[in-house]
């Protein structure tokens, strides 16, 4: 059952459907089928990947279509997310003038009734539509060389905002940014198709000059002019939202957005971005509690959220940290690399809250809303 306010989640175990829409360059028909053919076997052997299939549109030969379904989600965003995606679908990109990814959870599904899978087609599906408004959310997160951050903060803070409105269905709604360490996390949310925003954001004058600005400190290099260099920058950054719930309540005056960061230790940033979600359910069904929303965003061994708070984290470490219980406290501290906090004992007890609120909150750098209009 999807419990009240989650409008995003990666976490229920639904089998998920990826719908890849491609434009290719006229007389690449024959070379666009080969790449894919080669690359499909190497496709067919990643953990969580059940199938997929090639279409060409029947009424124009340089529309075509790859719709795959994996297993559940966390596998296929951490494939997509990879170094390993890039390269595998890098023979097709010659071919392709313009793409549009959607990724969706199976809800149902109808088989003819000698069908052999019609008996276990409810295995695996979303039980219940998730509800919500028309909102998108992404994070980027990259690394600057040390003892760079405070020019870094002030590049990022004094930028002209862009234009918010993308298209008539698709505009830019909020921006957060934050620090930890020599770690930057940019956050958006997006009415409408994110695909569209990011590429409507890359576009423009302000956009860029920040990003020309920010070259010199970065840790990886880039050039944002080299097709094949900005797109290995963008997919090491990306960072999926994989958890969103909200309270319901209207935001107050003291309602302010907060990060916090916490580094898990090698293999345990999947069930750790779990457990956190799974506290932020019970903390925004608190009608008497200061968490109004909260996101979850994940890949690797990296977890961030943002949480919206209705006043000072400080009084409520438990729940602005999703830490609430002993027994969460201490499950917790199985999965965090609280060294990588600088804190040099492993989380235990609600004691430690206030030391670990103090090492996982992120800088505040800039959080920027579109107006209304």
């Amino acid at each position: 059952m999807i419990p009240d306010g989650v409008s995003t989640t990666a976490f229920d175990g639904s089998r998920v459907r990826v719908v890849l829409m491609l434009d290719i360059h006229d007389g690449t028909q024959q070379e666009f089928l080969d790449a894919y053919e080669h690359m499909c076997e190497q496709v067919a052997a990643v953990p969580g990947h059940i199938s997929d299939q090639l279409c060409q549109s029947l009424e124009n030969p340089t529309q075509w279509l790859i719709t795959s379904e994996w297993e559940s989600a966390p596998p296929f965003l951490a494939w997509v997310n990879s170094e390993d995606h890039l390269e595998m679908v890098k023979p097709l990109q010659g071919c392709v003038r313009d793409t549009r990814s959607m990724r969706y959870t199976v809800l149902r599904e109808t088989f003819g009734k000698k069908h052999k899978s019609r008996a276990v087609a409810r295995e695996r599906l979303q039980s219940a539509p998730r509800v919500g408004g028309n909102t998108v959310r992404q994070a980027l997160t990259f690394t600057v060389k040390p003892g760079t951050e405070s020019k870094v903060a002030e590049i990022l803070s004094g930028y002209a905002s862009p234009e918010a409105r993308v298209d008539e269905t698709t505009r830019l709604l909020r921006t957060s940014l934050f620090m930890h360490g020599n770690r930057v996390v940019r956050a958006v949310e997006v009415q409408g198709e994110l695909q569209a925003a990011l590429r409507h954001v890359a576009r423009q004058p302000e956009v860029r000059a920040v990003e020309e600005a920010l070259d010199p400190y970065l840790e990886q290099e880039r050039d944002l002019r080299d097709p094949q260099s900005a797109r290995l920058f963008f997919t090491r950054a990306a960072v999926p939202a994989v958890h969103h719930v909200e309270s319901g309540r209207r935001e107050g005056p003291d309602v302010r957005r907060c990060a916090f960061y916490y580094p898990a230790r090698p293999g345990s940033g999947q069930a750790l971005a779990l457990l956190l979600s799974q506290q932020d359910v019970a903390a925004t069904g608190d009608p008497a509690g200061q968490v109004l929303a909260c996101t979850v965003f994940h890949r690797d061994d990296l977890v961030v959220r943002l949480v919206d708070m209705d006043g000072e984290p400080e009084d409520a470490p438990g729940a602005a940290l999703a830490l609430r219980t002993s027994a969460v406290i201490a499950e917790a501290g199985r999965m965090l690399d609280a060294g990588a906090l600088g804190i040099d004992e492993t989380l235990a007890d609600d004691r430690m809250l206030p030391r670990l609120l103090t090492h996982a909150r992120m800088k505040h750098v800039t959080d920027r809303r579109a107006s209304a209009s």
